[in-house]
This record gives structure tokens, C-alpha cells and sequence, in this order.
């Protein structure tokens, strides 16, 4: 069987692309193997039952979770990884951080900076990350703000918005970056639902313009619309992967659809 490594072609290279990738915590083993890539301009939808492994994969790929074992390559390079005690260790910390830059993430509980206003979450990284002038980046910042509709709070602080706000403004951080590659871990699980309207129509936006996107969601429908392709987690395994024609449409793989049946009915 060709593994991802192998499977590149001179115009359809993977951006992320994982080889034998292995977790655990103690003598749980939480990853255990994931042959995966992901190419440019596809959004791909993570979906499984808790604990499958969805966040810790998504957090293994911008080494935010230490894998255990494996390989990984971002954007046609191997990262260097070495052997540790209990996990693999960064090798080249000046090329994870490089790499960091255009892998951005996006998390459940928004992340933003309590004592900053919105502005300033946003032009915190550019700065001081990529080192680029601040009347540059609070132009950007400004127009990103005005691209998810928060114009009006980039003088607020987090604690004055309310939720779909800070995701909103969390997005608009990650995407000051520039980034080629992003990564979303269930945006809208800590939300009301009366708020997740705004956050995934902000998603669906990205997803429209061809953005690389790594989608941990709960989100049926939205998974089902706007996914390139579905990754199904089961118990630490890939357990289905396919179009979601092909897996929302019932019959290709009885553990997804038997996944599927279970969450429609809780």
C-alpha cells in the first residue's frame, strides 16, 4: 500500500502529511498509527466519537501534542523529530517555529489575550512573531475585523464580547498570519447555540475562497456541505475516509454510519 509520503505528484504535494503517527499518554495509547495527507485548497472535516483521537491528531500535526512515534511533513519537509524518554522531541526548534507561522490554529475556548483589545490580539503575532511594522499589520488587522463584521468592537476587550464574537476574532488572528494551512479544533463546541451561526458561516466563507482547512467539528451539516473530504477517527485508527457523498450517503463504512446514526439520535 502507497503511504502518504509516497503518494505526492509534482502539482498535488501534501501541505501536512503524517506517516505512522503514534500517541499515548502513559500506557494509553491514543493515536495508534495514522497514515494521512492533506493537500492545497481542501477542507477536510475530522469527525469521531470522544475520545477517538481527533484533537490530539490535530494537535500533533503544529506539534502542539508531541507525537509518540511517526514522521511528519509540513509543506514537502520532514520536521525534525528525535527520540525521547516517553515522546519525540523537536530537533530544530528554528525549523518548527518557521513552519508554526503557516500552520495556524483556532481552538474550542478562543485563546485571545484578556488584557488586549480585539486590535491588538490581532497585531500581536505579525509583530512580534514575523517581526513586520505595526502601521502594516493594523491595516490588516483593521480589514480583518471588518471581514468578520467586528468593526465596531476592535476597541473592546475579550471579556466584552460575547462568544461567537471572540471566535470570530479568534479567526480573524489566525488569518492576520497568513497562513496556508488551518487548523480549527471544534470552534463552536464552547458556544450557545444560537451563536454558532456566525462562526461557521465565517468558516464556510474559507472554505469557499479554496483555504486549507483541518476541521475537528461535531457539525454534521456543515461537515457534509462544505468538507472536500471526511476523516473518520475510530478508537485511535482511521476508520473510513472518503468524500462526504460517499460516506454520508450510508453503506460505504457500517462504523461511520453507525457513528452517524448514534449522534442524529443524541
Amino acid at each position: 500500500m502507497t503511504s502518504p509520503m509516497q503518494a505526492n505528484t509534482a502539482n498535488t504535494s501534501p501541505v501536512i502529511a503524517t506517516e505512522g503517527l503514534r500517541k499515548h499518554f502513559g500506557t494509553v495509547e491514543v493515536l495508534k498509527g495514522i497514515d494521512f495527507s492533506a493537500r492545497d485548497g481542501e477542507v477536510i472535516s475530522i469527525l469521531g466519537a470522544s475520545g477517538s483521537g481527533k484533537s490530539t491528531f490535530l494537535r500533533c500535526l503544529n506539534l502542539l501534542e508531541m507525537p509518540s512515534a511517526g514522521r511528519l511533513h509540513i509543506f514537502g519537509e520532514e520536521v525534525g523529530l528525535r527520540a525521547g524518554k516517553d515522546r519525540l522531541r523537536i530537533a530544530n526548534r528554528r525549523q518548527v517555529d518557521r513552519l508554526r507561522t503557516q500552520v495556524a490554529m483556532v481552538f474550542q475556548n478562543f485563546c485571545l489575550w484578556s488584557h488586549m483589545t480585539v486590535l491588538e490580539n490581532l497585531m500581536e503575532a505579525p509583530v512580534h512573531v514575523q517581526g513586520r511594522s505595526r502601521a502594516e499589520i493594523r491595516d490588516e488587522a483593521e480589514a480583518m475585523l471588518a471581514r468578520v463584521g467586528l468593526t465596531a468592537r476592535r476597541d473592546a476587550y475579550p471579556a466584552q464580547l460575547s462568544g461567537g464574537q471572540q471566535q470570530r476574532a479568534a479567526i480573524a488572528r489566525a488569518l492576520v498570519m497568513k497562513p496556508r494551512v488551518l487548523l480549527f479544533d471544534e470552534p463552536t463546541s464552547a458556544l450557545d447555540p444560537e451563536l454558532v451561526g456566525e462562526v461557521l458561516k465565517v468558516m464556510r466563507d474559507l472554505a469557499d475562497e479554496g483555504r486549507t482547512m483541518l476541521i475537528v467539528t461535531h457539525e454534521m451539516a456543515f461537515a457534509r456541505d462544505v468538507s472536500s473530504r471526511i476523516l473518520f477517527l475510530d478508537q485511535g485508527q482511521i476508520g473510513a475516509e472518503g468524500t462526504p457523498q460517499q460516506l454520508f450517503g450510508g453503506g460505504h463504512n457500517p462504523r461511520f454510519d453507525q457513528f452517524v446514526s448514534r449522534f442524529n439520535q443524541g
